[in-house]
Order: structure tokens, then C-alpha cells, then sequence
């Protein structure tokens, strides 16, 4: 059996400490403020659980409702947002500075492709040997893909030189 975390379980029916309690019926109506003694006694009666629905509120606020059913919804919403959530990669298109007209326009697609999927895009002119020495040719190459890209994305990270390659940093445009 896992060992329950006090952290992220709220106080529940006995567990409640405070002297004086608002309270929410199962419904949504406000019942009043009451010791949470009297509360305890309402929920039983209705076969319910008292929660503590927020302590930072004065008096604290607790509700009447079905505590299993409570903590399924809490999780299947949780389940919900992190289905949501998009993780962004940084997707790369490499190539060289004497690239062809139609591999460019592949790369310049592929890159499209992967910025309006959300995802950030390294472009990236490799070097060979002497080739490091036009590296004005290849600041040139990745400037106009930034340009072809300017509807989808906007230069994070301009061309700068690492080593035997040039790189520039693209990110999707909001």
C-alpha cells in the first residue's frame, strides 16, 4: 500500500481544525458559518464527506460532497492539462553554403512544417576544410532563410559561428 502524501490530500471530516467554518451544501448553496462540529454532523446525515475546499479564505470555506468523486475529478483534470500541454523541441535543418535551389527549398519546408507544429528550428551550415573561410556566404544563406520564413518565425538567435558550423535559432511566431 502507497503512503499517502499530507501535502496534497485536503483536510477532510475529522481532520478539519478550525473553530468556525463556512459552508457549501453538496448543491452549491451557502449553509452559513457554523463550528465544523455541525458540519460533520450535515454531511453524515447526507452519507457525504466534509472537505476543506480553501483555508486561506476567512473563515475557511469546506463543502459537503462525495470525497472519491471529488479527488477523480481533481485527477481527470490533471490528466486532461498534461494531455494538453505541448512539449517544444528544437527540430534541426542542416546544410552547406553551396546548397541547391530545390534542397534549399526542402529545407525552408521542412522547417515551415516543424514551426507551425510549434516546435523551435536550428538551422544550421556545416563547413568542410577550407569552406570556413566563406562564412559571409553562409550568413547570407541563413538571413534569407529567416526571410522566407518571416510569416512563421522570428530569429530567436541570430547566425553566429560555432566551430566548423553557423547556426541560427528560429522560434514560432505567436
Amino acid at each position: 500500500m502507497r503512503s499517502r502524501n499530507p501535502r496534497n490530500v485536503p483536510p477532510i471530516n475529522e481532520n478539519i481544525r478550525f473553530p468556525e467554518i463556512r459552508l457549501i451544501d453538496a448543491d452549491g448553496t451557502q449553509l452559513g458559518v457554523m463550528p465544523p462540529g455541525d458540519a460533520l454532523k450535515m454531511a453524515e446525515e447526507k452519507e457525504l464527506d466534509l472537505v476543506l475546499v480553501s483555508d486561506k479564505a476567512t473563515p475557511p470555506v469546506c463543502r459537503i460532497i462525495d470525497y472519491g468523486k471529488y479527488k477523480f475529478e481533481q485527477e481527470k483534470r490533471a490528466r486532461e492539462a498534461r494531455k494538453r500541454q505541448h512539449n517544444v523541441e528544437v527540430k534541426e535543418v542542416k546544410m552547406r553554403y553551396k546548397i541547391d535551389d530545390h534542397d534549399y527549398n526542402v529545407r525552408v519546408k521542412n522547417a515551415q512544417r516543424f514551426l507551425k507544429s510549434g516546435d523551435k528550428v536550428k538551422a544550421t551550415v556545416m563547413f568542410r576544410g577550407r569552406e570556413i573561410q566563406h562564412s559571409d556566404l553562409a550568413r547570407k544563406l541563413l538571413m534569407r532563410m529567416a526571410g522566407d520564413l518571416e510569416d512563421f518565425a522570428e530569429i530567436q538567435q541570430a547566425p553566429k559561428q560555432e566551430g566548423r558550423n553557423m547556426m541560427m535559432l528560429l522560434s514560432p511566431k505567436k
